[in-house]
């Protein structure tokens, strides 16, 4: 007997490209650079001002106001990714079988945005005291503690914490869950890394890019790379059992076909590039899981972190693995800034919307292909081929996690 197979039905996006699967791909198609000036707090103090931030997000559209409340900007993002999701994928917003319903997302830094205000209200004050729900708002569990509340999510749920990396993992340990027995599995992330606090504790890893020009900060492969924006927002999806969805009629977009994840056992240091064989061996787990061989992958969606040596160290794993035949690469990271787990997640949602529309979107870059990054970069949009998807994605610290996503049938049209 077949092992269950799990499909993703339901795409949320908030992101810095925009609120929806559509505002995302028409920023994606466009190839429009959505990143600018912080605003959320006043950076003019660091040497990094700009990032990616959602555009025109009120969230009081998707959360009540206690939950307002007890929460961070970064949950607010989640119950609005979620919702959009469920919409999406035709389902109640209170799970009507709440064992069958599970939540498993990917978290790097919690609710900075909070914690920064309850802080500054302890140290900075009179009254020397923090709000009731500093204890749990920042917590990187946060999210998906009061969406599985919210939603009525009672199968096994979780967070995972890898960095970048981990926006991959949710959907992996989403698809475990359904092949061990849970029809419906919410996964993906959402961040939001910009506070003082959060973009202090990324500028002393020395990989922000500290460009004054958003339009040229943040240059993945090319031969300009500075390092990287700061990005908030993210994706969230509805994984589901095949025959479960194709029992209500849901629309489908594709399956989480494979999966990778390996560790270079070693910290991230001030001259650390990530180690190629460990990435490279990641992409071959999630090949070999889902069957299919590294030529017959359609398109690669990278980690792209704009730092020249983890580009080039990127660009080493990925020849390793498609030998002579050169990936075709795109990135949409230059346009939105770099959400870490949320960045991966909207990775996924980006090639699973390629195969809807048919149509492989051209790479935000680069303009001058940096030394040992010649990689095969899309130039122009163009139709798949196999509708295979080879999604990958780095941690500090060593994390690493691919991911190969098989698209259905189009559904959206044609080429535009």
């Amino acid at each position: 007997m077949s092992a269950p197979r799990a499909v993703v039905t339901g795409i949320g996006v908030v992101a810095p490209s925009g609120v929806g699967v559509d505002a995302h791909w028409r920023t994606v198609l466009a190839g429009t650079r959505r990143t600018g000036p912080i605003t959320l707090f006043d950076p003019s103090g660091y040497p990094t001002r700009f990032g990616g931030e959602v555009p025109d997000f009120t969230a009081g559209s998707y959360a009540d106001s206690r939950q307002l409340v007890q929460t961070d900007r970064w949950t607010h993002l989640g119950f609005a990714a979620t919702r959009l999701a469920l919409t999406d994928a035709g389902l109640p917003e209170r799970a009507p079988d709440p064992y069958g319903y599970a939540m498993t997302l990917a978290s790097s830094s919690g609710g900075n945005l909070f914690g920064q205000r309850e802080l500054q209200r302890l140290w900075g004050g009179t009254s020397r005291t923090v709000g009731a729900y500093q204890s749990i708002a920042w917590f990187y569990a946060a999210s998906v503690g009061q969406l599985s509340i919210h939603h009525q999510f009672k199968g096994p749920s979780g967070v995972l914490v890898a960095e970048t990396a981990g926006g991959l993992d949710s959907l992996a340990h989403a698809a475990r869950a359904v092949r061990r027995g849970t029809p419906v599995v919410i996964a993906g992330a959402t961040e939001c890394p910009l506070s003082p606090y959060a973009l202090a504790c990324q500028l002393r890893s020395g990989l922000l890019s500290d460009v004054a020009d958003p339009e040229r900060a943040y240059r993945p492969f090319d031969a300009s790379a500075s390092g990287y924006l700061p990005a908030e927002g993210g994706a969230v999806f509805v994984v589901e059992e095949l025959a479960h969805a194709l029992a209500r009629g849901a629309r489908i977009y594709g399956e989480v076909s494979g999966w990778g994840a390996t560790h270079d056992a070693a910290h991230t240091t001030d001259d650390s590039a990530g180690d190629p064989v460990q990435y490279a061996r990641a992409m071959r787990l999630a090949l070999d899981r889902a069957g299919v061989a590294a030529a017959d992958i359609d398109v690669v969606l990278p980690d792209a972190l704009g730092v020249p040596r983890y580009d080039r160290s990127e660009a080493e794993a990925l020849c390793a693995v498609f030998a002579d035949r050169p990936p075709p690469v795109t990135t949409q990271k230059p346009l939105t800034g770099r959400a870490h787990q949320g960045g991966s997640a909207l990775d996924v949602a980006t090639a699973l919307l390629a195969f809807a529309h048919d149509t492989l979107p051209a790479s935000a870059g680069p303009d001058r292909v940096a030394d040992g990054c010649e990689l095969d970069f899309l130039r122009e949009h163009r139709r798949p081929r196999s509708r295979l998807a080879l999604v990958c994605a780095r941690g500090f610290d060593g994390f690493n996690s691919a991911l190969v996503l098989r698209g259905a049938a189009p559904t959206r049209g044609e080429t535009p």
